[in-house]
């Protein structure tokens, strides 16, 4: 089984690393994240269960790991994250970034083979 929150930590290191790597493009990828999951008509904890319910319809770990957390932080329980299926909001973009993550991985590590 795979170990989320350890997920979840390297993510967020890649993310750093691709940020550094991309700016521009990261920084525009924050901003719509921010916008798209602040509190509106509908709460934040309702938009990181859509989120989360896309994650597992596109099959995205990266994102699975993200909006878990998250969605937990939010306050969603056990039963409305059982209950998520499908929804949308902001996903387009999201498993890209994790792909792209796994790109960035892979350059290091050829890297570090010398190729």
């Amino acid at each position: 089984m795979k170990d989320f929150p350890a997920h979840l930590k390297e993510l967020n290191t890649w993310m750093e690393k691709l940020g550094a790597a991309s700016p521009k493009v990261m920084q525009g990828f924050g901003a719509l994240h921010a916008a798209s999951l602040k509190s509106g008509a509908l709460d934040t904890k309702t938009k990181e269960l859509i989120a989360l319910g896309i994650a597992i319809t596109v099959r995205c770990d990266g994102c699975i790991s993200f909006h878990v957390h998250d969605a937990m932080q939010a306050g969603a329980s056990e039963k409305e994250v059982a209950e998520t299926v499908s929804v949308a909001i902001l996903m387009g973009g999201g498993p890209s970034v994790v792909y792209g993550i796994e790109a960035m991985q892979a350059f290091s590590q050829y890297q570090e083979q010398g190729l």
